[in-house]
């Protein structure tokens, strides 16, 4: 029985034709992705732009009740909370971006902590307040600045890695695709005003990381190709 070939055996795309206009187009989003995040700016998370931190233990569940502590937090006006595990799965953390006028405002930020503590006990008997903290502006900026290092880092790393295993030629090919994937990443962020977070960084280190491997595999196949035709 004959297979079904959907691409004939002869095909030859010649996509290095091409590549000049590729290059033109991918310089020319990365121009726009980085005019996008210098003009627009990022929509920082609590995490990197401060904000109240309220945790909870709830001492009669096993499990803390996400979905409903993001709803019902988020109805009181603070916009959405960033809620998660804090420690064991009946303990978590709710932290909430304040508004500028509260932060100018000694004492604003516990109020509103406060009231969310308030909300949750009359919701949640069993609720248990562990703390109810202020996350200041120089605690977000050294997270921004570490948070930086961390990407700049894995990039450097991955091109001195290339650059061993392969030629320098390789490293520089390889810091330019991760530099593109990066880049037009942190513009939809820009253009869309999504949330920036720590989880975010933890994603773009994941693309990182899959962009390195598919570069390695595309640059095996290269080597292999130039030891048959120099």
């Amino acid at each position: 029985m004959k297979l079904l070939k959907l691409v004939p055996p002869d095909t030859n795309i010649k996509f290095l034709k091409v590549r000049v206009p590729f290059f033109i187009v991918s310089l020319l989003l990365i121009a726009a992705s980085w005019a996008m995040v210098l003009i627009q700016g990022l929509n920082y998370g609590v995490d990197f732009a401060g904000g109240q931190e309220v945790r909870i233990t709830f001492e009669e569940r096993e499990e803390a009740p996400i979905p409903a502590l993001r709803e019902l937090v988020g109805g009181l006006g603070y916009g959405s909370p960033l809620v998660q595990d804090f420690g064991a799965p009946n303990q978590v953390s709710i932290r909430l971006r304040l508004p500028e006028e509260v932060e100018a405002t000694p004492g604003a930020a516990n109020d509103i902590g406060n009231q969310v503590i308030a909300t949750l006990a009359q919701e949640f008997p069993d609720a248990r307040n562990d703390g109810n903290d202020t996350v200041g502006g120089k605690v977000a900026g050294e997270f921004r600045e570490a948070a930086l290092i961390a990407l700049i880092a894995a990039m450097v790393a991955v091109a001195l890695y290339i650059w061993i295993r392969f030629e320098w030629q390789f490293g520089v090919g390889a810091l330019f695709a991760l530099f593109h994937d990066v880049s037009l990443t942190l513009g939809l962020f820009a253009v869309f005003q999504l949330e920036f977070s720590l989880q975010i960084i933890a994603a773009i280190l994941s693309i990182i990381g899959y962009s390195l491997n598919d570069t390695i595999v595309v640059y095996d196949r290269i080597r292999e190709n130039l030891k048959k035709f120099r």
